[in-house]
């Protein structure tokens, strides 16, 4: 099930709650067509992958939380784990490949669209 975020307390909440498990924050706005074309995709991928917390932040009710976010299009899908944003390096290999040659990048992962494809191999990638 998608839960709905209205402010910076409940999203620390859910991250809380999630603890080491994937989290997909989908941000989107009601009058977005795009964002209307993906959600009921992204809510059967809630009822699809019962261990990976799913959440939506209409930006236009929230949008401080999507300003603390950096959100600047819409929809963005965010992951994090542990708290935190997912980044492109936090996988082990990266990180090896990084700490030998010295060079590491903060590079958050996150995308905009909605590519219902792309959504559902990262959430399978990062799961």
């Amino acid at each position: 099930m998608v839960q709905i975020l209205r402010d910076m307390d409940e999203f620390k909440t859910f991250l809380k709650a999630a603890g080491h498990k994937l989290v997909v924050v989908e941000f989107s706005a009601k009058w977005c067509g795009p964002c209307q074309s993906i959600y009921p995709i992204y809510h059967a991928m809630s009822l699809q992958y019962q261990n990976v917390f799913f959440a939506n932040v209409d930006v236009d009710v929230s949008p401080a939380l999507a300003e603390s976010c950096n959100v600047k299009a819409i929809p963005t899908f965010q992951m994090f784990k542990k708290n935190q944003k997912v980044t492109l390096f936090s996988r082990i290999e990266r990180i090896i490949c990084c700490y030998r040659s010295g060079f590491k990048v903060k590079q958050i992962y996150e995308f905009c669209g909605a590519d219902a494809k792309k959504l559902e191999e990262k959430i399978k990638q990062l799961m």
